[in-house]
């Protein structure tokens, strides 16, 4: 590998391990993960803190990554048994405080994917929200991740082809 590479390599590194900022919005370590090699469906998470001094709305997410792109979630039926659930009212995300996209909890659900996302590959992601606007955040897909990081559930060993997924 050539100095020029090897140079680029890093700075390409460095940058994805820089928070996302944009008008009192930064989104702070980005990942995304597949269930398994061959998956369709994918999820990514983060941590969104407002310092906008303002409540905000996160309304929507797109990405091209995959047909559909969705805000999700997990809660427990009437029979214990947790289900992951399009939220399509989004998240509210208060004055100086922050949303926790976490294995688990919320996340970005790409359903569809149009590729195999690769250890190492990115993923550009628009979180859109009511006053600061859009947000642009370069998720990179991380499968070393444990499968317990930032959640409950291990969502990385989900089979979401299997899952009863609400609208």
């Amino acid at each position: 590998m050539s100095f020029k590479t090897t140079l680029f390599a890093a700075a390409a590194a460095v940058s994805f391990a820089l928070p996302a900022f944009a008008e009192g919005i930064m989104v702070q370590d980005p990942y995304a993960r597949v269930s398994a090699k061959m998956s369709s469906s994918g999820a990514a998470f983060m941590i969104i803190e407002n310092h906008t001094g303002q409540a905000d709305h996160l309304a929507g997410v797109t990405s091209d990554v995959a047909e559909r792109v969705e805000l999700h979630t997990h809660k427990e039926d009437a029979n214990g048994v947790m289900r992951m659930v399009h939220v399509a009212e989004g998240f509210d995300l208060p004055k100086d405080g922050s949303i926790e996209m976490v294995r688990g909890g919320h996340h970005v659900m790409f359903m569809g994917l149009k590729e195999q996302l690769k250890d190492g590959d990115v993923i550009h992601v628009t979180l859109q929200f009511e006053k600061a606007g859009n947000v642009e955040v370069d998720v990179p897909v991380d499968l070393q991740r444990k499968p317990d990081h930032g959640g409950m559930m291990k969502h990385g060993n989900m089979d979401h082809g299997k899952m009863k997924m609400s609208n």
